[in-house]
């Protein structure tokens, strides 16, 4: 049931370092019913997608913000209960009226024509007609960021594409609230070709004038040029264009900056994973019957980490300037697929450490069901000192993975193959067995870690899963 009073629905903080989130989705619209905790809407950070629950019941009245905009922390998104429709989108702030023409006067003007435009675009605000009657110019820094149709004002995230590819918001057509040109607007237009700008007709030759005493400025007013649109390519029969999301930006940067930083190299070793698989089989029924959960191989190679990062703990630390940082804790971060295939994200498994093998079971189970209902914070997936990547689960048996920085290593695991294996019986004789083997990469940061030192650490970890007992449970 609506109530008499509103309540807002604010874009929320998504950890210290998020600042502003895109609305991917409305799940409610206009004139229906939403009861407390309710999730709303989804929205997309360059961390996390995630859900925005209802903060309270009632009856959605006004969506302030359209699905594909993008709006800072704190920004009014929505509302709920009051009457619908009762109030519009605010409006754009007053613009300065325009002064009355000016009378003919012999002093010649004190700023030609083109700076006066200029000026006025400086400002956030149309050019005015008469550039010779210029309104007098406001302060430089105004936020938020006019967006020069009139209709309403720009994010500073499209003002900043804006600045960037050289375009006026003013050309073009706003899909938001109030006509409010959106994320998506500007990115739809900067990737549609744009027509090229029409030449001026020429202009007859002014008749000739005798020459001032005194003429520091130009005798006419220049029309200011025209902004150069980039080249986008236009997309090419059976081709589809469509824009990054702010996740798959993020991933983008994080991982070209990562190449750009760290000095990376992969090792790999071969584990022979028979014991594994055989307590696993013993303890898989007991634990889905009693615990819910699945002990996934990626448990028993999660724990075995663990355990061998305390006498590695560069491979748990990082370089911070020029000094080396390490930890007496392992932030165990596991790289999760997005259901839609899309995206990539890492929770962070903290103090892992204190988990045994089915704690460490279900942490992992946990953090990747929140993963990928769109359930984690930024905090979830900040402060990992380590990462696990699990390509193996589809059938890859190497790769190459990629820094999670500042960490100084990621582990990858792979599938567990069949195949014959040399073994050496108590006698000491040699012989052939078809044994489950799994290849381990270890990709370091070779600024802080060696070869030597990670080759070390690749045999300790392969040495205690090829040994697993009762005791490691």
């Amino acid at each position: 049931m609506a109530t008499n009073t509103a309540v807002d629905v604010v874009m929320p903080q998504m950890g210290v370092s998020v600042s502003e989130g895109t609305i991917t989705k409305w799940l409610k619209q206009v004139g229906d019913t939403v009861e407390a905790d309710e999730t709303l809407l989804e929205i997309s950070t360059d961390k996390v997608d995630t859900e925005v629950p209802s903060p309270g019941s009632g009856v959605v009245s006004e969506i302030l913000v359209q699905e594909g905009e993008t709006v800072e922390v704190g920004t009014v998104l929505a509302r709920i209960g009051g009457e619908v429709g009762a109030s519009e989108p605010a409006p754009p702030a007053a613009q300065p009226e325009a002064p009355a023409p000016a009378e003919a006067s012999p002093e010649p003007a004190t700023q030609p024509a083109a700076d006066a435009s200029a000026a006025a675009a400086t400002e956030g605000e149309a050019a005015p007609e008469n550039a010779q009657s210029a309104a007098p110019s406001a302060p430089a820094e105004t936020t938020p960021v006019a967006s020069g149709n009139g209709k309403a004002f720009v994010s500073p995230v499209v003002a900043r594409i804006a600045a960037e590819h050289g375009i006026d918001p003013a050309q073009i057509p706003g899909s938001g609230s109030g006509g409010r040109v959106t994320k998506k607007d500007i990115q739809a237009y900067i990737a549609s070709p744009q027509p090229a700008p029409a030449q001026a007709p020429p202009q007859a030759p002014a008749p000739a004038q005798p020459a001032p005493a005194a003429a520091p400025g130009p005798a006419a007013a220049v029309p200011a040029a025209a902004p150069v649109q980039p080249t986008v390519a236009a997309a090419q029969t059976g081709e589809t264009l469509e824009p990054m999301s702010a996740m798959r930006r993020g991933i983008a940067e994080h991982m070209r900056r990562s190449l750009d930083t760290s000095a990376h190299v992969t090792s790999a070793i071969e584990v022979d994973m028979s014991k594994v698989v055989q307590i696993r089989e013993k303890l898989k029924k007991e634990y889905q019957s009693a615990y819910g959960v699945n002990p996934t191989y990626l448990a028993f190679v999660a724990r075995a980490a663990v355990e061998t990062l305390r006498d590695y703990p560069w491979v748990n630390g990082e370089l911070r300037g020029d000094q080396i940082v390490t930890k007496n804790f392992v932030n165990l971060g596991f790289a999760v697929e997005l259901t839609d295939g899309k995206g990539l994200i890492v929770p962070v498994v903290k103090n892992a450490e204190t988990l045994n093998l089915l704690g460490m079971a279900k942490a992992i189970a946990d953090v990747a069901r929140r993963a990928r209902d769109k359930q984690l914070t930024p905090d979830d997936v900040a402060g990992g000192s380590f990462t696990i990547t699990n390509p193996g689960g589809y059938g890859t048996f190497h790769g190459t993975p990629v820094i999670s920085q500042p960490q100084a290593g990621i582990l990858g695991t792979y599938a567990i193959v069949k195949r014959p294996w040399v073994i050496t019986d108590e006698n000491g004789a040699d012989a052939i067995a078809i044994r489950s083997i799994m290849n381990l990469t270890l990709t370091y940061d070779h600024r802080l870690v060696d070869g030597a030192y990670a080759g070390r650490f690749l045999r300790d970890l392969r040495e205690r899963l090829q040994s697993w007992g009762e005791s490691d449970y």
